[in-house]
């Protein structure tokens, strides 16, 4: 809480100043509001002492909103945009195959976070080449060989995962490709069930539960999250199913264990990417880097969460070299 309070007071000086004399503009362009990645930039630059207006736009889930905030930070002027996640990255500075392209970003500098996957969503090249010369990121997800080990050492019988994903998220398809290359390879076993989208083009939260029931009847053992705005979102919904039927979720997203039902996560916390970006964006607005010659920057400590509530409903108890790295919540 104090490093909240601390956090506001930071940025709401910095805001000050800026209001008065801002040396940068930089628009924040968001999915469903300034969470905690967003802040943790905001505060990496402010502790900076960074003269910089931020202006922050949110998208709402409406990929239709994304051409109208590229609009305005062209009218600002802005000297950066961030976008959050992959779809407004995406409909601002659009894919390899929309380079030259006026209705996409192609000149003001623009760094991304929260991109599971940036390399295979078309955006760039590599991560240490992104082949946009106004466009560089941070890339925070782990490789996903981890995410079967991290299974594998809470679950040593683990063989056969189940995955709910839905094509409305580029995503969410995306990590069920990335996570069916390694069935083979890892020896494992994957069930991927895709959630029917309604006439307004989104899942529907009604199909998460009997989507779960169905992973437990093809006789799934644990449950992996994968890539969704939408399971985060509904994640009281899909992680109480989970349990109903007595599957482990393994999530990327720590509040999922927190605050619902997943039993494990790993995953980088998204304060601290957020001030990853932060160090890019100094780099490109003080020293004058050029985006395209940075290398995509990448998080390298990941946080193991376990739900102790959670593993005794299951009664999967956690594996005591498990509890030696992990941090535990009830």
């Amino acid at each position: 809480m104090i490093r909240l309070v601390l956090a506001a007071a930071a940025l709401a000086a910095g805001l000050a100043g800026s209001a008065a004399a801002a040396d940068y503009k930089v628009l924040i362009a968001t999915w469903r509001g300034c969470e905690q990645a967003c802040q943790g930039f905001q505060d990496y630059l402010a502790e900076k002492g960074l003269g910089v207006e931020f202006i922050l736009r949110d998208a709402a889930q409406k990929e239709e909103a994304l051409p109208g905030i590229l609009a305005e930070a062209r009218a600002a002027d802005a000297d950066l945009i961030l976008t959050w996640g992959t779809s407004v990255t995406r409909g601002i500075a659009g894919t390899l195959a929309d380079l030259g392209n006026p209705n996409f970003n192609q000149d003001i500098p623009q760094i991304f976070m929260i991109v599971a996957d940036p390399v295979g969503a078309g955006l760039i090249n590599s991560l240490d080449h992104t082949g946009r010369p106004n466009l560089t990121g941070t890339y925070n997800r782990m490789p996903e060989e981890v995410t079967i080990e991290t299974i594998r050492a809470y679950y040593p019988d683990f063989d056969h995962l189940g995955l709910l994903y839905h094509t409305n998220e580029a995503n969410s398809a995306l990590k069920r490709d990335e996570i069916a290359a390694l069935t083979d390879e890892m020896g494992f076993e994957m069930t991927a069930l895709e959630l029917p989208l309604g006439d307004d083009g989104n899942p529907r939260a009604e199909d998460i539960a009997p989507k779960v029931a169905e992973l437990k009847a093809a006789g799934v053992d644990f449950v992996y999250v994968g890539s969704s705005s939408f399971l985060q979102e509904n994640g009281a919904a899909f992680t109480a199913a989970a349990v109903e039927n007595g599957l482990p979720v393994l999530s990327p997203y720590e509040r999922l264990v927190r605050e619902s039902q997943a039993l494990i996560s790993v995953a980088a916390r998204y304060y601290d990417v957020g001030r990853l970006a932060g160090g890019q964006a100094e780099r490109i607005l003080v020293d004058g880097a050029v985006p395209g010659d940075l290398p995509v920057v990448r998080m390298i400590d990941f946080a193991v969460v376990i739900n102790l509530e959670v593993a005794k409903a299951l009664k999967l108890f956690p594996p005591m070299g498990l509890l030696q790295v992990a941090e535990t919540v009830n």
